[in-house]
């Protein structure tokens, strides 16, 4: 079996691929965040949260690999470094990014011909939903990534909007990597006039009744015409599979669909 034979995924989106690949024997610990694929959490240790982690426990594990997300993980990863562990954290942001790190991981494990299948296939997927909405009008759309601060959309939410038919109100931030350029308010959101508002909360479920209850915004189009929704962040906060198999899916009907019941 070549490439790593322990692996500690620090997020989701590496273990769900490794399932994918029929890989899983490899992974030694995971995640508490991961809910993809449901039987990982009854199947692998957890080892760690986002931020932080069980140093202690990810050495008793004796990986060979760690894999993170992010330059939030970037004290976690120096850490077991610290620890003499191997560590590689992607920082992924594009969707391009994505696909590439889709790839890296399956060399790492061995399995690059498999990986460029799913990559074709997600790419085909991509492309049948931009052709399914060409021609429909384009809503302007708020994502919401969390509350207070209010973050907007990460790059790769931002792609798959215009994929989907939306036109992202925040575009400009396409290009900012961290969640802290990301920050905006009440007022600005209200001069941009969305038509649609879609929540994704990480770790918490979005407060409708907080959404509606902002004096700024009770003339926004968005929130006279009840077009406020809500996607697992499981489906579209996290940089793997799950984007292309159920995200690009949930945002698009959430672009074009007329209202939700509150």
């Amino acid at each position: 079996m070549p490439g790593p034979h322990r692996i500690v995924c620090l997020t989701e989106e590496t273990t769900e691929l490794l399932y994918l690949l029929g890989e899983q024997d490899r992974i030694v610990g995971i995640s508490a965040y991961t809910v993809r694929p449901l039987r990982a959490k009854a199947d692998k240790p957890i080892v760690s949260a986002f931020i932080h982690g069980s140093i202690a426990k990810i050495k008793d594990l004796k990986p060979d690999l760690v894999i993170g997300f992010s330059d939030i993980q970037a004290q976690l990863a120096k850490d077991l470094i610290a620890e003499g562990l191997n560590v590689i954290v992607f920082n992924q942001r594009s969707i391009e990014e994505i696909l590439n790190t889709i790839l890296w991981v399956g060399q790492l494990v061995g399995r690059p011909g498999e990986c460029s299948l799913l990559i074709d296939q997600f790419r085909r997927k991509l492309d049948a939903v931009s052709e399914k909405v060409k021609g429909l009008p384009s809503p302007r759309v708020l994502f919401q990534e969390w509350d207070d601060p209010i973050i907007t959309g990460i790059r790769w939410v931002s792609e798959l909007i215009e994929i989907a038919g939306g036109t992202d109100i925040f575009e400009e931030f396409k290009s900012s990597a961290m969640a802290r350029d990301r920050i905006t308010t009440k007022q600005e959101i209200a001069l941009r006039k969305p038509d649609v508002i879609i929540g994704s909360w990480c770790g918490k479920p979005v407060d409708f009744s907080w959404i509606y209850a902002q004096e700024e915004w009770e003339n926004l189009p968005a929130i006279r015409e009840k077009r406020v929704f809500e996607i697992d962040s499981s489906i579209i906060l996290q940089p793997g599979p799950a984007l292309f198999l159920e995200g690009i899916d949930a945002l698009q009907s959430a672009i074009h669909r007329t209202a939700e019941p509150v």
